[in-house]
């Protein structure tokens, strides 16, 4: 899935540049090529900056500090639940 999303955004990226490059080639009135240029140009930035990043360092930037705030105690006093107290569905009981 995320090489599909990549190819994506790539051929978004280009589409960009395409159009980006069709109206620097042209001049329309009351200057609205340069605004389209400028705006096309920043989608241009954010397009090879998402190309650049990975999803997984933007999604687990805090992730690993927020677990290692809850210390080593925390996760032995874990592991002990999980040996002691059998969580789940409850079991039927005959009729």
């Amino acid at each position: 899935m995320a090489r599909r999303n990549r190819t994506d955004l790539r051929a978004l990226r280009n589409t960009i540049d395409e159009a980006h490059l069709l109206l620097t080639t042209t001049q329309l009135p009351e200057n609205r090529s340069k605004r389209a240029c400028e705006l096309l140009g920043t989608a241009l930035k954010l397009a090879d900056h998402l190309l650049t990043e990975s999803a997984a360092v933007t999604l687990g930037k805090l992730g690993g500090q927020k677990i290692a705030e809850r210390g080593p105690d925390y996760f032995r006093n874990l592991a002990a639940r999980r040996n002691i107290q059998g969580g789940g569905r409850p079991r039927k009981q005959a009729e």
